[in-house]
């Protein structure tokens, strides 16, 4: 083999050594070649079947690579633009019996071969266990914090390290006070004042008399003493030290769980000396994944393990689901009241805990012990028959409907619709269902875009695509996408009935409804517009020195975007684009810039698909499914062709475009036209 035909196939060894998945496509092919081959009646057959023969005799419309079908390129000499192998003819849909692009038709002997397996799609109940972790911590609403009331020196502390259960009415500290000596002796001067009065002493001198008993009465009541106290210092039968002395005593039972002061320490009203928990009831905090949510409601019921405890479990009501996800975990916060009247269950601890759910069609919770039952939204363990108030906080308890739940055991309707996960081939963007429509004389299989809800006990919730008594394909189904793929119809990895080189005709928005931009104010646009295009094409022609260069442009441009006078309703979209051009600037590396590239692609894709730019000429918007690990990524062109910057010289070729953000301008009239110049 010469050089020059050598290194196509260096090319695609090297590409195919790169792709993870390269071995898993090969499989594929060969086995949709398998059942092709049978399609056409086997080898050996001398006359072909009716399919066979019609095919024989279509005039092929478009190419494509038995390896990669999603290309289709309108000539035979063209070369596949992955990986450089020669294009096979596809037939028009008619030659296919009248079969649309998302339908094939197997003989019984494929069917045999990729040994097909089809299962109804059903509506019941779907249960599904929520299994999480965490720890055990405080109820934040049974904290008490032991502050001073007055100014003054703590003289001893009867608790005098954390971990003391403390009873109610407990005395904690003493307080030496000046201000407390003071309050009490007008307290006294008070008393001796209406004692002092006589009978003969006129009303409104002993109504100013008790007022003023009431009022130092009351000064005693804020510096903290009680009842108690004040009438004891009322009656003067007290010593002089606890004339000076205020104690401090626990407004409830609980444990001592911070000591803020020390003895001898000087504090000023308010300060905190101790904080008590009670521990008779505990949260559990656990983490919920992302894709639990749909399974959790307030109020359900949540079972859990503590370490050290053995087998024994513990129950509790779900009372707070957080609104926000922590970005760092990827989990949501859910809180559990919990119930701890002897104790055991300690602030700190670790848990697992669990979940099990049943959901209805549209995502509600199926509990049919809560149908026509009120409750608390502050506390989930008070549920009531009626309505009413919640003994605990005093808010009106709620329908358990508006909290998302349902009692489904006599409405079927309301049933989720369910077919089996191994139905469901998974794309990343949408999933792929065969249905099988027809059984005789050989089986015939559609594709179904299918929007999925959640999932468990290997069933996926589907929301739209199927009904109910359809036959899925959950064996076989991806031998039946292989398939399609080598005839280059609709397939899990060919959506698009759009050939690769033919361009779209219609934007995605009308110019009529997008934000217009014209005269100077449109100029910026076009140059940073323009500083792309350089940009893109330096690194699809591997080019990066000019790439470097190029740079420079691009910066200057959205800097005069910044600055220009654009209409309000863009300033988001100014801001995305300095977010996506500032992280070129002091990149070297050719790979670094196309990664760096694909935000940079979508911010202005998503500018152009809202704005109308005067002046800026025809923009295709084109897409390649290879890029970034088969996760796909777009760029702009100026013109409907693929020169992808993702891939280079690799894969320059690869790439669809995929739709017309900006018209071409008209050719301007010729003025000579029509005239001789003879």
């Amino acid at each position: 083999m010469s050089e020059a035909a050598a290194a196509p196939w260096r090319r695609w060894s090297h590409w195919a050594k790169r792709q993870a998945t390269g071995l898993a496509i090969v499989i594929a092919v060969l086995i949709a070649f398998a059942v092709g081959f049978t399609l056409r009646g086997g080898g050996g057959s001398e006359q072909a079947t009716p399919l066979a023969e019609e095919a024989s005799v279509a005039e092929p419309r478009w190419y494509t690579c038995s390896m990669h079908p999603e290309v289709r390129m309108p000539e035979a000499d063209d070369k596949c633009p992955i990986c450089f192998m020669d294009l096979i003819p596809v037939t028009s849909a008619s030659s296919s019996g009248g079969l649309a692009l998302n339908e094939i038709e197997l003989s019984p002997e494929a069917a045999a071969l990729i040994d097909v397996e089809t299962t109804p799609v059903v509506r019941r109940p779907i249960t599904h266990r929520v299994n999480m972790v965490g720890t055990i911590a405080y109820d934040e609403t049974r904290l008490a914090y032991i502050t001073a009331y007055v100014n003054g020196r703590l003289d001893r502390m009867f608790v005098d390290y954390t971990g003391i259960t403390v009873r109610e009415g407990d005395h904690l500290a003493e307080i030496y006070s000046p201000e407390l000596i003071v309050a009490r002796q007008e307290l006294r001067e008070a008393r001796r004042s209406v004692d002092r009065l006589g009978p003969e002493s006129s009303p409104i001198a002993r109504d100013a008399a008790e007022l003023v008993l009431t009022a130092a009465r009351e000064r005693l009541r804020l510096l903290g003493m009680t009842d108690e106290q004040i009438e004891v210092a009322e009656s003067g039968e007290t010593n002089d030290e606890s004339d000076e002395q205020i104690t401090l005593y626990a407004p409830t039972g609980g444990v001592v769980i911070e000591k803020h002061a020390k003895p001898g320490s000087y504090v000023k009203e308010g300060d905190r000396v101790y904080t008590i928990a009670d521990l008779s009831a505990v949260w559990v905090l656990l983490q919920a994944y992302e894709s639990d949510l749909p399974w959790l409601r307030y109020g359900q019921d949540v079972e859990f393990t503590v370490q050290g405890m053995g087998d024994q479990t513990f129950h509790g009501q779900i009372a707070f689901i957080d609104p926000m996800l922590d970005p760092r975990t990827r989990t949501v916060g859910v809180r559990v009241n919990v119930d701890n009247p002897d104790g055991r269950l300690r602030p700190g601890v670790f848990v697992r805990a669990s979940v099990m759910s049943e959901v209805a069609e549209d995502g509600v919770v199926i509990t049919p012990e809560l149908a026509g039952k009120w409750i608390s939204p502050m506390h989930p363990e008070i549920v009531s028959d009626e309505p009413g108030d919640c003994p605990v906080c005093g808010m009106a308890l709620v329908p358990a409907e508006e909290l998302g739940y349902v009692d489904a055991v006599d409405e079927t309707g309301v049933l989720p619709l369910l077919v089996p996960e191994s139905s469901v081939l998974q794309t990343g963007r949408r999933g792929i269902v065969y249905v099988q429509t027809q059984q005789t004389p050989g089986p015939r299989f559609e594709g179904r875009v299918v929007e999925l809800g959640p999932s468990g006990e290997g069933f996926y919730v589907v929301r739209s695509g199927l009904a109910e008594g359809e036959l899925v394909v959950t064996r076989g189904n991806f031998q039946i996408d292989s398939a399609l793929q080598i005839s280059a119809k609709t397939s899990m990895m060919n959506p698009s009935e759009v050939a690769a080189t033919q361009p779209a005709t219609q934007p995605a928005t009308q110019p009529s409804e997008r934000i217009h931009v014209h005269g100077d104010s449109a100029q910026p646009l076009r140059a940073l517009i323009e500083a792309y295009y350089a940009f893109a094409g330096a690194l699809a022609d591997d080019d990066l020195d000019t790439a470097r260069r190029d740079v420079t442009p691009l910066l200057e441009a959205a800097k005069l975007v910044r600055e220009a006078d654009l209409p309000g309703a863009l300033a988001e979209q100014v801001n995305a684009i300095d977010a996506a051009v500032s992280p070129l600037e002091g990149t070297n590396d050719i790979e670094a810039y196309r990664a760096k590239l694909q935000p940079l692609s979508d911010v202005l894709i998503t500018l152009l698909e809202t704005t109308h730019i005067d002046g800026l000429g025809g923009v295709y918007r084109v897409y390649c499914p290879m890029a970034f690990e088969f996760t796909g990524a777009s760029w702009l062109s100026p013109e409907a062709t693929v020169l992808n910057p993702y891939f280079g010289d690799r894969m320059l070729r690869c790439g669809t475009v995929e739709e017309t953000l900006s018209e071409p301008q008209p050719a301007p009239p010729n003025p000579h036209a029509g005239h001789n110049h003879d």
